[in-house]
């Protein structure tokens, strides 16, 4: 007796449950004729200026860069200063300031991204760079839709203006500071 009780209380929510409300509801199928929009159809054009979510410029900013693998753009300290604040503002909270990927993410226990600088990293292509930013990698998410194409660009050189920073040979070390920092040392 009791499995049949608990059989038709199940059988009863399941049959309560097969309601399709939301399945059929009123909606126009794509390019159906309309009498609600003056001009008789249902799809709507796009509004002037407005870039539809899902626009591929992930290739055009890689096509942009060229096969040699450089930047589409001649970059200068203006747009350094623009990597910086961009990646102060999307890169650092995982990579950290300098790019270490000690951020304050990783302080409060999620994973721990790559370092900049490690050997892999700073052997990588920026188109490489370019595609983890609009698609994502691992658990970092996609920023393509969020960061302009020109802006990646700039994170990117930024990036390896960090990279440099770190591991720069000395003989882009002025002399004078590489005698400085000899005197400093002894």
């Amino acid at each position: 007796m009791t499995a049949f009780v608990a059989l038709l209380a199940l059988s009863s929510g399941a049959l309560t449950g097969c309601r399709q409300d939301m399945f059929d509801q009123a909606r126009y199928e794509t390019l159906e004729a309309s009498e609600f929009f003056w001009d008789g159809a249902s799809a709507r054009p796009l509004v002037a200026g407005v870039v539809p979510y899902g626009e591929n410029d992930d290739e055009m900013g890689l096509a942009a860069a060229g096969a040699e693998g450089g930047f589409p753009f001649e970059i200068d300290r203006a747009d350094l200063e623009r990597g910086r604040e961009r990646y102060d503002i999307f890169c650092s909270p995982c990579h950290d300031r300098v790019g270490t990927g000690s951020g304050v993410i990783v302080q409060r226990g999620l994973r721990q991204p790559p370092s900049f600088h490690s050997p892999e990293l700073r052997s990588r292509s920026n188109q490489h760079f370019f595609q983890v930013i609009t698609q994502g990698f691992g658990v970092m998410p996609r920023y393509g839709p969020r960061i302009q194409v020109e802006d990646r660009w700039r994170i990117i050189a930024y990036v390896r203006a960090l990279q440099l920073s770190q591991h720069a040979p000395p003989s882009l070390v002025p002399n004078a500071e590489l005698e400085r920092l000899d005197k400093a040392s002894e």
